[in-house]
């Protein structure tokens, strides 16, 4: 078996062609409608503060991150210093920042987006932060919605300080500039429709399943028409107009089997092999078989990687005979045939 020492391979280069500013234009006639904007720095410095309270920008169209919350008069009382207070001016709460002009502009990219949208910066989206939000999702309606998903965010420590960490050539820990893409809303994406695919020397050698911890009996039945739906979609758009020789990129199916480029990826280093493993990718670069691409999806409700979505490595959870998640991945399948039974029997 092939070893690819990420550390050694990767290069800024590889890296800044998959920022979104950079593949949409070319690619956009194949994606989903994006508007695009460069952040200015005061508000990438706010996104990286975190010496004070937390606070949302003020909004000049009065726009509310929290729209449906109940104003508690008491929680304003906590705010308000009385006349002739000895307090010192340094321990007054600080006033929150202010960027109406980029404001105004997501307004618009809103609007012309159909008044949804979802935001990622050049790599990443706040996948992490969508439990804040009043609809559990990264729905944006908002400049203050967005904000509030972007400063809420973990994962976007990623794009904002170690986007390069993994190259061999590395000049700088962040870009010299950073975007916001709005990207537009749909209701009716479904997620067992979104694959990853992975690119070796410009050869298509594995498609896997984008969220593994659900099995999805539809995905299923797809299984040997996948792979060629999207080969040949990548020999015809792809293969000769993406720049690089080595990169994974995101894809979504729709219904009648159209297929729309979600996204752009570096080989390796932070993007998520899902189903494979580096090696396994390799390897099949190195010993193609002869049934074409290699399409791997979750096939039961036994075999989804709960790893992705815990803050254990896959790779050190004990799935064992036995083990404590042998047996909550038995409860679960097991509940699941006894709600089915019953919705059967309810029929």
């Amino acid at each position: 078996m092939m070893h690819y020492t990420l550390s050694n391979k990767m290069k800024e280069e590889e890296v800044n062609r998959c920022q979104i500013q950079e593949w949409y234009p070319k690619f956009k006639s194949l994606s989903i409608k994006t508007r695009i904007h460069e952040l200015p720095e005061s508000f990438v410095q706010y996104l990286l503060d975190d010496s004070g309270p937390f606070l949302l920008p003020v909004s000049i169209s009065n726009e509310d991150a929290f729209p449906n919350r109940i104003h508690n008069p008491e929680e304003a009382d906590d705010y308000q210093v009385s006349e002739g207070s000895d307090d010192d001016e340094s321990e007054q709460p600080p006033l929150p920042p202010s960027f109406p002009e980029l404001e105004l502009q997501v307004k618009e990219s809103i609007e012309s987006l159909g008044g949804s949208v979802f935001p990622k910066l050049n790599w990443s989206a706040p996948k992490d932060s969508a439990w804040i939000s009043t609809t559990g999702t990264l729905k944006c309606s908002s400049f203050s919605e967005i904000a509030l998903l972007l400063r809420s965010s973990d994962s976007l420590i990623h794009d904002l300080c170690h986007a390069y960490h993994s190259c061999c050539d590395k000049t700088s820990s962040r870009p010299k500039s950073f975007f916001l893409a709005l990207r537009k809303w749909y209701q009716s994406l479904k997620p067992e429709m979104e694959l990853r695919c992975f690119v070796r020397n410009q050869n298509l050698v594995g498609i896997s399943q984008r969220e593994v911890t659900t099995f999805y009996p539809a995905l299923l039945e797809k299984k040997d028409s996948l792979p060629v739906l999207i080969e040949d979609f990548f020999v015809e758009n792809l293969m000769s107009r993406f720049e690089l020789e080595n990169y994974t990129f995101d894809v979504y199916v729709t219904e009648d089997n159209r297929i729309k480029v979600l996204d752009f990826n570096p080989w390796g280093a932070f993007t998520l092999p899902l189903m494979f493993s580096w090696e396994e990718l390799d390897q099949n670069c190195s010993e193609p078989g002869d049934n074409g691409v290699d399409l791997r999806i979750v096939e039961g409700h036994c075999a989804v990687r709960p790893g992705l979505k815990t803050a254990v490595p896959y790779d050190y959870l004990d799935t064992s005979p036995g083990s404590g998640w042998d047996q909550f991945m038995r409860n679960a399948d097991e509940e699941l045939q006894q709600q089915t039974r019953n919705a059967q029997a309810g029929a």
